[in-house]
């Protein structure tokens, strides 16, 4: 990296602007340079805009003064005097430059939910002096300030952070080997942890349990599936339309806030209708029985499920998405309902029926937005069709020709039509 200035003449004066720049060597041989940082404006007329004070360490009198930096080719101006400092920026390199701000924060926000007191007894150092501890608070920091795989923090990552530096440590912290043993290390402690967290959550921010929610995603391996039985990872209905690969399902309950509160990692072949009972289980045997409200897609929960939660001691509460197929049996009771206002553009009609209660929720702004997808494909098939109508008055081609065509042009081929 090197320091790169950028002249410009303007009103019979010279500007001077400086950055930060890094080469990078593409294929070919080719070299392009990336900018890292933008340092401004050094000019000779307003000497106050520019120049910048450090703060060094006087060692005579064992004190910290500020010092202003000036580019050697400029005299060091009077308002300067004494605490003024020429440098030949041409000179300037930045090496091994590293992110420290964003790591300083997430090992706060760490010791602030009291996970480095948590981990210490959990993850004692080894024989062999691996810490444990330290590559748990590596992985977490990596995962909140930039996501991606352990073979990235140990090639890449780490190097460029200052979580050494934070963490009194050195590079055995991201041994490739250790990072995956660590994560085989918490799992054991995964029910202590989220004992732990809800409580720091509710003591940090207050926050309520009464509403969770829960619903499922997927991730898949583009891998050979396996040959052990136990191995969750199965062919199954793919979110990410990737159904030649097998998959797991991870199922999430999380609050309104956003705080989780459990998860749980499924066989890829899940049915979403399956898990449901389980979660009910998991959550109860945690954190015990208490008046819930659990929100849901419709496709989660079967009607054999939701009687249980009904049934219940006390009862489960559910806000989950009416099957389509039954709306259209409620459609004449919700016809002559009046809409309440719930808040400023959202209107509901409460349908109570059994032990059920029915809401058909109406949003403005959804209404608008719908409509304006609508104005906008109805615009794009009309454009179509003035086009389709110009090229039928070049070519000379008649409606009913075009019609008995393929939308490509061809005429069909005669074992292809139909029976006259």
């Amino acid at each position: 990296m090197f320091l790169r200035s950028n002249r410009r003449f303007k009103d019979g004066k010279e500007h001077r602007y400086w950055n930060i720049v890094e080469n990078k060597r593409c294929a070919g041989g080719k070299v392009v340079q990336r900018q890292v940082l933008y340092l401004g404006e050094i000019n000779d007329g307003q000497f106050e805009a520019w120049y910048r004070l450090i703060e060094a360490f006087d060692e005579g009198s064992q004190r910290h003064r500020q010092l202003a930096l000036f580019p050697a080719d400029r005299e060091v101006p009077e308002c300067a005097d004494g605490h003024g400092v020429q440098v030949r920026l041409d000179a300037m390199e930045l090496h091994r430059p590293r992110q420290w701000g964003a790591c300083w924060l997430a090992c706060q926000l760490y010791e602030q939910l009291e996970l480095d007191r948590f981990w210490s007894a959990r993850l004692p150092d080894s024989r062999k002096g691996t810490q444990w501890r330290h590559i748990l608070q590596t992985l977490v920091c990596y995962r909140l300030i930039d996501p991606g795989s352990e073979w990235r923090l140990h090639r890449l990552w780490f190097e460029r952070s200052a979580m050494a530096d934070l963490l009194g440590a050195d590079y055995a912290l991201v041994e490739k080997n250790g990072l995956y043993r660590c994560l085989d290390k918490l799992l054991e402690h995964k029910t202590a942890l989220f004992d732990h967290l809800r409580q720091r959550w509710q003591d940090l921010f207050g926050a309520s349990f009464e509403v969770l929610l829960y619903d499922l995603t997927s991730t898949y391996f583009e891998s050979a599936p396996p040959d052990d039985e136990d191995d969750k990872r199965r062919y199954g209905y793919s979110r990410d339309k990737r159904s030649d690969c097998v998959q797991v399902v991870i199922a999430l309950i999380v609050t309104p806030e956003g705080f989780p509160l459990a998860y749980e990692v499924l066989p890829g072949n899940t049915a979403d209708c399956k898990t449901l009972r389980g979660a009910l289980r998991k959550i109860e045997a945690q954190y015990g029985k208490a008046q819930r409200i659990w929100v849901m897609d419709r496709g989660i929960p079967t009607e054999e499920v939701l009687a249980e939660m009904r049934q219940a001691d006390p009862p489960v509460s559910y806000l989950v998405g009416t099957p389509k197929g039954r709306l259209s049996k409620l459609e004449k009771a919700l016809l002559g309902l009046p809409w309440q206002a719930v808040r400023q553009g959202v209107d509901v009609k409460l349908l109570p029926q059994e032990q059920e209660l029915y809401v058909l929720a109406q949003s403005h702004a959804r209404i608008h937005k719908e409509r304006a997808m609508r104005r906008r494909k109805l615009k794009k098939l009309v454009h179509g069709l003035n086009r389709l109508k110009r090229a039928m008055k070049r070519r000379n081609i008649s409606r009913d020709t075009l019609l008995r065509r393929r939308p490509w042009g061809k005429r069909p081929s005669s074992r292809s039509e139909p029976n006259a």
